[in-house]
C-alpha cells in the first residue's frame, strides 16, 4: 500500500527525536544570532584600535549581512536540490573558516572580507534549517516549531553577549571570533548524529534509495515504515526561483519579500548600533555588550511569547502587531535615555518587538509555500531582504556622519517595520502555494 511519508509526520504525534531535531535547530539559530552579533561586540575594540570613524565601521557591520543575501540566494536553492542535512554541515564549515579568519584580520578590507564569507554560510544555513524544522515537526506544532526556532537568534546573542562580556574584560576583540569559531566547529558532528535528512525532501527528490532512507527516518521517529512511496511529484524546473513568481505566488513572494526587506532593516539598525552608541554614551564595551544581551532577552521572550499565543491567533495579525509596536519602540529608544538600567529596559522592550515580528515572519512564510519550494522561498526572502538590510547599518552611520541626531535617526530607521507591517496586511488571507 502506498502512503504518503510527510503525510504520516503531519498527522502523528511529535516524537522526541523529532523534538531533538527541532532543539539542534534551534542550537543552529543561535549560533546564527551570535555570529551576525560578533562583529557588533568586537565593534568598540576594533574602532578603538584601527581608529576608523563610525562611517568606515557602518561598512564593516554591513559585510556579513551582502554575505548572507549571497549565501540565502544561492544556498536556499541549493537546499532544495542537495538535501537540508549537507547544506547545513557545508554552511557551517564556511562559518567556521570565516570566524577564524575574522580573528587574525589586520585590516578593515580583510576584515570585511572574511565577513562576507561568514556570511555566505549563515544565510544559506537559515534557508536550510527553517526548511528542515517545519518538515520535521507535525502540522499541529509546525508554527511552534518554526517559532522556537527562530527564537534561537536571540538566545544566541543572549549567551554570546554573556561570553563576549566576559572575553572583552580579559582579552583584546579577536577573542569574540574564536568563540566563535569552536562554537560553529562544536555543531556540525551534533548535527551529523541528530538531524537526519527531511522526510519530505526525501519524498519529493526520488533515488534509488529514497524508501530506504525514508523508512529510517520514520522509525527514529517513531513511525511505522511504508511499503511503497506515492507517485512521484513533477521533475523540478530546471530553474526553481521561478517557480515564486508563477501565478498567485508572485504577490505572495513580493509582499512577504518587502515586509522582511522593511523590517529587517530595522531590527539590524537596532542589533549592530547598540553596543558602539552605549560605548559613545560614556560607557565600557563591556557594558554595551551588557545592554546588547537585555535587548536579546526582550527578543527571546517575544519570540516564545508569539510561539504560545500561535496555538489561539493567527500568525499574520501577530506580526503585524509586533512590528506596529517595534516602530514606536525604537523610535523611543532614540530619545535617549540616562543610566545604564534605562537603557537596557528600553532595549529590551524594542528587542521584544522587533524579534517578534522576524519570527512571525518566518511562520509566514512556511504557511504560504510547499515543501519543495519551501528552501528556495526562505532563501530569496531572507537573501533579498538581508541584502537590502545590508544599507541598514550603513545607513545609519551615513546618518550619523551627517550630524543627524540619534532620535531622528532612531525614527528614520523605525519606518522600516511600519512599512513591513503594511505588507503583511496587503497579503491578507492567501492560501499555500
Amino acid at each position: 500500500m502506498q502512503q504518503d511519508p510527510a503525510a504520516i509526520i503531519d498527522q502523528g504525534r511529535m516524537s522526541a527525536a523529532q523534538w531533538g531535531v527541532v532543539a539542534t535547530m534551534i542550537a543552529l539559530n543561535a549560533l546564527d544570532g551570535f555570529d551576525v552579533m560578533s562583529i557588533s561586540f568586537a565593534a568598540p575594540g576594533i574602532a578603538a584600535e584601527w581608529g576608523i570613524d563610525r562611517a568606515a565601521l557602518g561598512l564593516v557591520l554591513s559585510m556579513e549581512l551582502i554575505g548572507m543575501a549571497i549565501g540565502s540566494l544561492l544556498l536556499g536553492q541549493v537546499a532544495d536540490r542537495i538535501g537540508r542535512r549537507p547544506t547545513i554541515i557545508a554552511c557551517l564549515l564556511l562559518m567556521t573558516g570565516g570566524m577564524l579568519a575574522a580573528a587574525t584580520a589586520g585590516s578593515v578590507a580583510a576584515l570585511s572580507a572574511v565577513r562576507v564569507v561568514t556570511g555566505l554560510g549563515i544565510g544559506g544555513m537559515l534557508a536550510a534549517t527553517n526548511a528542515a524544522v517545519a518538515e520535521a515537526a507535525n502540522a499541529r506544532h509546525r508554527p511552534l516549531a518554526v517559532v522556537l526556532m527562530a527564537a534561537g537568534y536571540p538566545v544566541g546573542v543572549i549567551i554570546g553577549g554573556s561570553a563576549a562580556a566576559q572575553l572583552l574584560a580579559a582579552f583584546d576583540w579577536r577573542s569574540v571570533f574564536l568563540f566563535g569559531a569552536g562554537w560553529s566547529a562544536l555543531m556540525v558532528p551534533a548535527t551529523l548524529v541528530l538531524v537526519p535528512e527531511s522526510v519530505a525532501f526525501l519524498a519529493s527528490r526520488r533515488r534509488p534509495d529514497s524508501l530506504v532512507r525514508i523508512n529510517a527516518a520514520l522509525a527514529r521517529m517513531g513511525h511505522a515504515a511504508i511499503t511503497a512511496l506515492p507517485p512521484a511529484p513533477p521533475p523540478a524546473a530546471r530553474l526553481p526561483l521561478t517557480a515564486l513568481f508563477a501565478g498567485p505566488r508572485r504577490a505572495v513572494t513580493l509582499l512577504l519579500t518587502a515586509a522582511y526587506l522593511a523590517h529587517v532593516m530595522t531590527f539590524y539598525f537596532v542589533l549592530k548600533w547598540v553596543p558602539k552608541l552605549v560605548v559613545d554614551m560614556g560607557f565600557p564595551p563591556a557594558a554595551a555588550a551588557g545592554v546588547l544581551v537585555w535587548a536579546s532577552i526582550g527578543g527571546a521572550s517575544g519570540s516564545v511569547l508569539l510561539g504560545l499565543f500561535t496555538a489561539r491567533v493567527r500568525v499574520a495579525p501577530l506580526t503585524i502587531a509586533a512590528m506596529l509596536a517595534s516602530t514606536l519602540l525604537v523610535s523611543w529608544f532614540g530619545a535617549g535615555h540616562d543610566g545604564l538600567a534605562r537603557l537596557s529596559l528600553v532595549a529590551a522592550l524594542a528587542g521584544f518587538a522587533t524579534n517578534a515580528g522576524i519570527v512571525g515572519l518566518y511562520a509566514l512564510v512556511v504557511q504560504h509555500f510547499r515543501a519543495d519550494l519551501r528552501g528556495t522561498a526562505t532563501g530569496f526572502i531572507i537573501g533579498v531582504g538581508r541584502g537590502g538590510s545590508a544599507l541598514a547599518p550603513a545607513l545609519a552611520g551615513l546618518l550619523f556622519a551627517a550630524g543627524q541626531p540619534l532620535q531622528m535617526v532612531a525614527v528614520i530607521m523605525a519606518g522600516g517595520s511600519l512599512i513591513g507591517a503594511a505588507a503583511l496586511i496587503r497579503l491578507g488571507h492567501r492560501p499555500l502555494t
